[in-house]
């Protein structure tokens, strides 16, 4: 027995050189010779030295995969104990030189009649030798020159698409679970904020519910505050300081801190019930309210630059001091304020603190009433049912003080003061003197 063998397997038992060789085999799977799969190429130069051209040949081997799925066509020759094999892709001229040139004394194993044909064989790996043309020769070496090598078919196995390598499909996988996890992160996340909204919201008070689209964020004025700095105090109220804030689009505020002594809820409610819904030009604006913590609430207010009237007319430098043009018209847009809330609001709302600390400034220097954190809130009509007295002395009705009972009179009555302690620069009480009353 002879046999040829093209090998891409490489079996330690019959001592394969690798694992894509063609092999020699003499009544034996041990090959007797081998060499690597693939053809000598033939690549003629000239070169020129001292006016003398010569040609140098040289040979190249390219290999060839054996199961790559390509044809090949193999050329077998045998004469005076020399045989030769040469191996070239189907429809290629045959190369010059042999893959094997081996000296085998084959007469023991030829006889006068002899079977020749292919045998195949493959374990759990798909394999695709196509071995599609052939000749063996030990007389007539021009046989192979007949063989019709052109336009056999094609085996080649295609490549795995894309989208079925291990590279797409580990990504795939990946992304998809970091997809997964995000959206649930997401989920999550939503899930918790609705549920905070809805603890906070159980957790509301009245007032909280009905005041809550004028509500802003404590992290939004502590920042703009700089922490509440002490830097920031511009001003002490009866109940807490006032800060000057920034908000980040760069508009300036004034932030009340109310504790809940001293009657600080009920000024809280007071402010937010009638100031955060008043709008007019000549009532400092009420952006909104913040509650911290129980019984720690803010109100913020419009920034007014130049600060309260009481300043301007007895703490200012003389040389700063308001005219009377001036004064008149500060008076003016109070008056004006007053209107407002006595008859212009779809509600009277009794302000019962008018004094010079309670009108501030803004840039331009037109008069803003401020501080409602007395005020109440009634009907047209309707007769107060407060009998509390508040105000501050010096600029209360003497009514107020026997009945308690505050009303659009006692409010001009305070405003009364106010005119005449703005004109005359004095106060309405002075050490040793009487009231204006």
């Amino acid at each position: 027995m002879f046999g040829i063998e093209f090998d891409v397997f490489a079996n330690q038992e019959f001592q394969d050189m690798n694992a894509n060789h063609v092999g020699l085999d003499v009544y034996s799977l041990t090959s007797t010779a081998a060499a690597d799969a693939g053809y000598w190429l033939e690549n003629s130069t000239s070169s020129s030295s001292n006016g003398n051209s010569s040609d140098d040949v040289k040979k190249y081997f390219k290999e060839q995969q054996l199961n790559n799925g390509k044809n090949y066509q193999v050329w077998i020759d045998y004469a005076d104990s020399l045989i030769n094999v040469t191996m070239a892709p189907a429809g290629m001229k045959r190369p010059s030189r042999p893959l094997l040139n081996v000296s085998l004394n084959l007469s023991e194993v030829f006889e006068d009649e002899m079977y020749v044909g292919f045998t195949a064989s493959t374990g759990q790996l798909v394999q695709s030798h196509k071995i599609l043309a052939w000749s063996f020769s030990n007389s007539n070496f021009s046989l192979s020159e007949r063989l019709v090598t052109t336009g056999l078919p094609s085996f080649v196995i295609p490549k795995d698409p894309f989208f079925r390598s291990k590279g797409f499909i580990s990504g795939v996988t990946v992304g998809g679970v970091l997809l997964v996890v995000s959206a649930a992160t997401i989920c999550w996340f939503f899930i918790k904020r609705r549920q905070r909204k809805a603890r906070e919201r159980a957790e509301m008070e009245d007032w909280e519910q009905e005041y809550w689209p004028h509500r802003i964020t404590c992290q939004e004025i502590e920042a703009a505050t700089k922490g509440f700095s002490e830097e920031n105090v511009i001003g002490i109220g009866g109940n807490g300081k006032v800060y000057k804030g920034v908000l980040p689009g760069g508009t300036e505020i004034a932030v009340k801190r109310i504790s809940h002594e001293n009657d600080g809820m009920r000024e809280f409610l007071a402010e937010i019930s009638s100031l955060g819904r008043l709008k007019h030009r000549s009532l400092v604006g009420l952006r909104g309210w913040c509650k911290k913590e129980r019984g720690i609430f803010m109100l913020i207010y419009d920034y007014m630059e130049n600060g309260s009237l009481d300043k301007k007319v007895f703490d200012c430098d003389p040389s700063k001091m308001l005219s009377c043009e001036e004064r008149i018209r500060i008076l003016k847009d109070v008056a004006s304020a007053l209107m407002y809330l006595h008859e212009g609001w779809e509600c009277k709302v009794l302000h019962r603190d008018i004094k010079a600390s309670n009108v501030l400034l803004d840039k331009d220097m037109n008069g803003r009433l401020g501080d409602f954190g007395l005020a109440r809130v009634h009907g047209h009509g309707q007769v107060p049912t407060t009998t509390r007295v508040v105000g501050t002395i010096g600029y209360m009705a003497p009514e107020i003080v026997r009945s308690g009972r505050a009303s659009a009179q006692t409010d001009m009555f305070g405003f009364g003061v106010l005119i005449l302690e703005v004109m005359c620069g004095r106060r309405p009480i002075e050490e040793g003197a009487a009231t204006f009353g």
